[in-house]
């Protein structure tokens, strides 16, 4: 159009934040953050993201802006534990250092890496919604001093635009685990599994993923998504008939057909679920389909409902097996008393190779101090 018309009519504007409005993932979108900050600000050498759990009380890396350098990988640690932490989420407000070796003497792990990193200043902003603690925003520059009044105002204003974007996904995560603890409380007036089960096994498997994530290139937000999605694997025994999924005795050849239809059910369910509460872009949502379609599968073909074989599987379906199986083994039945660990542990060894994943029991075994730590912490409430 020309000029002179431009003035006189409308003519169209450059969104440089157009991205935001696309279906990117959050990591495009902190990415396109990122660049359009450092337009203005070339010393910002990183945006992350972390999130927070506050049944386990951890705090966990999730996303960055990052393509090559990622100081804090697949890294967690308990709020409590991290002093600075704990105080900027407390008081609610922005933490700025403009000299990281502040932290020299510090013993985290956090403070080591980013120092190790090259970073010499930080800018930390606590995420929150209706009072609600999210996590954490950090902007990292690898200069010192940098972070002046005149920068610190447009910090709170990305810190909040970034922190309002990585709330909106995980707000819909969140939605979606409410309707996965919802459905799977109605599980649990049919079957025998408890809360606590589902939150002792949904650690193990985030604590499997974590430690075979460099062999399958899982990322901090996969690992996120396979922990979240993790209780929803037997949600399709909400369509077992009671008769057939509480019968104490042996099942026929015709009710064990019906009761390994839960796995379809349950990716029929989700379906249902993710189209009601308009979640069906989620992020890796597959994940969550394959998690309750495949996680029966066997490593040489024998498991249902497909056959599949080995690498078939996808990752986070053998993920969720191993967890299950071994919480299923460790946990009181009314037609069992618990195994140690150490009984599991041998039989996911015998299991392994044949009808579970090789590595993802030796991650689990691997983990054993954080496996008890689990176990302690989501013991079973005899009253509950």
């Amino acid at each position: 159009m020309p000029r002179a018309a431009r003035n006189k009519t409308f003519f169209y504007h450059r969104d440089f934040l157009d991205t935001l409005n696309r279906h990117n993932s959050l990591a495009d979108k902190l990415a396109s953050l990122h660049k359009l900050l450092k337009r203005r600000y070339p010393f910002i050498a990183r945006i992350a993201v972390a999130v927070y759990d506050p049944k386990t009380d951890l705090l966990k890396t999730y996303v960055d802006s990052g393509r090559t350098t990622h100081p804090l990988r697949h890294y967690s640690a308990k709020l409590a534990e991290v002093t600075s932490l704990r105080d900027t989420m407390a008081r609610g407000t922005p933490r700025v250092v403009n000299d990281l070796d502040v932290f020299k003497r510090s013993r985290t792990d956090h403070a080591a890496r980013i120092r190790a990193a090259g970073y010499g200043a930080s800018y930390t902003l606590p995420m929150f919604l209706n009072g609600t603690f999210f996590g954490f925003v950090f902007f990292n520059s690898r200069l010192k001093r940098v972070f002046t009044d005149r920068v610190l105002h447009d910090l709170d204003i990305f810190g909040h635009l970034t922190s309002l974007t990585a709330i909106s996904e995980l707000s819909s995560i969140r939605t979606l685990e409410a309707s996965v603890r919802t459905a799977a409380d109605i599980v649990h007036h049919k079957d025998v599994d408890t809360g606590a089960h589902l939150d002792r096994m949904a650690n193990f498997a985030r604590l499997i993923a974590q430690t075979i994530a460099s062999t399958y290139s899982l990322t901090d937000d996969l690992i996120e998504h396979i922990f979240l999605f993790a209780p929803l694997h037997d949600i399709g025994k909400i369509a077992i008939p009671d008769e057939i999924l509480r019968k104490p005795g042996t099942l026929t050849d015709k009710e064990r057909a019906i009761m390994r239809s839960h796995t379809a059910k349950g990716r029929e369910i989700i379906d249902v679920m993710l189209n009601n509460f308009g979640l069906d872009g989620l992020e890796h949502i597959d994940m969550l389909r394959n998690i309750a379609l495949y996680h029966h599968e066997a490593m040489n073909g024998s498991g249902y409902p497909s056959g599949l074989r080995g690498d078939d599987i996808p990752i986070e379906a053998r993920i969720v097996a191993v967890a299950d199986i071994f919480d299923a083994l460790t946990s009181r039945r009314s037609y069992k008393e618990p195994w140690s660990n150490d009984h599991a542990f041998a039989m996911l060894q015998r299991m392994a190779g044949s009808q579970v994943d090789q590595h993802c029991v030796e991650a689990l075994i691997a983990q054993r101090t954080e496996v008890e730590e689990i176990q302690a912490r989501f013991k079973e409430d005899p009253y509950g």
